[in-house]
């Protein structure tokens, strides 16, 4: 059970993308299809990783990390 905790606890580091773009923090920037981490073709592969029973858990966390930011963007005036 904690490994599961911990694993979707880990997707997190995805945001580590943040980072490379100036400034890190913009209220009014959607992160989806901006960083390179939250693009479209990073989008895929982590909904990829939804078919391998192995990778299901990571997968998961990651396709759920980009629904929230997603989120975000629709609340971004």
């Amino acid at each position: 059970m904690w490994r599961y905790y911990f694993l979707q606890i880990s997707t997190m580091i995805i945001d580590f993308d943040h980072f490379l773009a100036s400034p890190v923090f913009d209220s009014s920037r959607c992160s989806i299809g901006f960083h390179p981490l939250h693009s479209e073709v990073a989008i895929l592969v982590y909904a990829v990783l939804l078919i391998p029973r192995k990778t299901r858990i990571t997968g998961i966390g990651l396709v759920t990390h980009i629904f929230t930011d997603a989120i975000d963007c629709l609340f971004i005036i």
